[in-house]
């Protein structure tokens, strides 16, 4: 880039200064620069929360079959997930909870983890159904983008 020497009105001295169009330049390409980074990060971001909710699928499931192998069932789906926390009503006769160090029962987008046992359960009839809603936060029944316990791992048409 050039630089224009002003002459200084006062003194006599030329000063060196970018000119608008050199400055517009830089501020373009500073914002190319910076939506190519969001667009970037965005993705991983994204990919981040379909991660972290497989693996709290994963880790709730590892925590049902333990409340199952102690009281003989899987928590009703009117006892939910909470079962994994406090003490259900009515107690099972061996609960030896809580099954879950955290308290946390909502997925990376803010919505609940849906729990369906039993004859409620659509895919797994002999034990539960546990998924999460996914990016689109809209229920689709275990399709599209919704992340499963019965084998599909969300995240739409980008997985």
């Amino acid at each position: 880039m050039r630089m224009r020497m002003q002459p200084n009105q006062s003194s006599g001295v030329r000063r060196n200064r970018f000119t608008f169009v050199e400055i517009m330049v830089v501020v373009i390409i500073l914002g190319i620069l910076a939506t190519v980074v969001a667009v970037k990060l965005t993705g991983r971001t994204q990919d981040a929360r379909i991660n972290a909710a497989q693996s709290a699928i994963a880790n709730f499931g590892t925590a049902l079959d333990a409340y199952e192998m102690d009281n003989g069932a899987y928590p009703t789906t009117q006892q939910g997930l909470q079962a994994l926390l406090e003490e259900p009503n009515p107690k099972p006769i061996k609960w030896k909870g809580p099954y879950l160090q955290q308290g946390k029962l909502t997925d990376p987008w803010g919505n609940a983890y849906v729990y369906k046992a039993g004859a409620d359960a659509l895919h797994n009839k002999n034990s539960y159904d546990l998924y999460s809603f996914g990016v689109n936060g809209t229920d689709n029944q275990g399709g599209d983008d919704d992340i499963t316990n019965w084998g599909n791992t969300g995240g739409g048409a980008a997985n």
